[in-house]
Order: structure tokens, then C-alpha cells, then sequence
């Protein structure tokens, strides 16, 4: 009975730790998320400044159904 026990609190204490650790990742994981956002907007604002319409070039790459690559359509 003792045994049984301690093996389920054993189990608890690992699926809680588990569960932190996750947690943890994944607040750094969107924390990474929303530096990658900043500097993508920051590219749009910086392209979109220099004149570069970027609606213009995704219907373009839209209409080309897979034609081109990409890198090809923005260069």
C-alpha cells in the first residue's frame, strides 16, 4: 500500500514537472514568436517605404499557381 503510494505521488510530482517545463518553453517559444513578428513588420515598413508593394507582388506570386519560385517573383 505504502509502495503504491509513493509510486503515484512519484508520477504526480513527474507529470507536474513536466507540465512547468512546458510551460516555461512555450512562454519562450511565443516570446520568440513575437520577436520574429517585429522585425517581419519591420522589413513590410522598411519595403513599403522604399516603394515595394507587397499586396501587389503576393497576387503576383498567387496568380503564378506555382510557376515561380518565390525568391524569383521579389528579386
Amino acid at each position: 500500500m505504502a509502495n503504491e503510494t509513493m509510486n503515484t505521488l512519484e508520477k504526480i510530482g513527474f507529470h507536474k514537472g513536466s507540465l512547468a517545463t512546458l510551460t516555461k518553453e512555450r512562454e519562450e517559444l511565443l516570446r520568440i514568436l513575437q520577436i520574429v513578428e517585429q522585425l517581419m513588420q519591420m522589413h513590410v515598413k522598411e519595403l513599403k517605404d522604399l516603394g515595394v508593394d507587397l499586396v501587389a507582388k503576393a497576387k503576383e506570386v498567387k496568380n503564378l499557381k506555382g510557376k515561380k519560385p518565390i525568391e524569383d517573383v521579389l528579386g
